[in-house]
């Protein structure tokens, strides 16, 4: 099967690469290509993905601001 065939395949499901939009290949799923799936990677490597909290840090943690993120 072609990456054109996958590519239509997954095109009728309306699934789309959450880092670019292009329709998802089933091969990299949910991404449509290899590049695509590496950048989220590193963005979760760096801590680019993150969940607010209000919790107070632990004594002796390092408090991080939304300045110290990456973007």
């Amino acid at each position: 099967m072609s990456d054109d065939q996958v590519v239509s395949m997954t095109a009728r499901r309306g699934e789309r690469c959450p880092g670019c939009q292009k329709p998802s290949v089933e091969r990299y799923r949910p991404f449509c290509s290899k590049r695509c799936a590496e950048v989220d990677l590193g963005r979760w490597l760096k801590g680019g993905y993150r969940i607010p909290t209000d919790e107070a840090p632990a004594p002796g943690e390092p408090v991080e601001t939304d300045e110290d993120m990456p973007r």
